[in-house]
């Protein structure tokens, strides 16, 4: 007759074994996507660099729109402003 700590040893060599293998098969599956991944996120980026000219304009476009804008609001509040300041002193005499 088999002693149980022989057959517990052996059934737990053969789940070990099993459990190995499973292991370095889910290991090559995750470097063979990892590559992949790797592949798209180069692509990305390469695509993304070529926009940044694009970004770069729109970028500069919007920083001149503003500053034109804040130049001229600025201007029709000093013009306001100075008349706001003729009517007072009008109303002061």
């Amino acid at each position: 007759m088999i002693d149980v700590n022989l057959l517990f040893s052996i059934l737990l060599y053969i789940l070990g074994i099993v459990l190995l293998l499973i292991l370095i098969v889910v290991a090559l599956k995750l470097i063979t996507t990892l590559n992949k991944i790797d592949k798209v996120v180069d692509d990305v980026s390469e695509k993304s660099s070529k926009l940044d000219g694009i970004f770069n304009l729109v970028d500069n476009t919007s920083d001149v729109l503003s500053s034109v804008g804040a130049s001229i609001i600025g201007t029709i509040l000093s013009f306001v402003g100075k008349t706001k300041k003729k009517k007072g002193e009008d109303e002061n005499e």
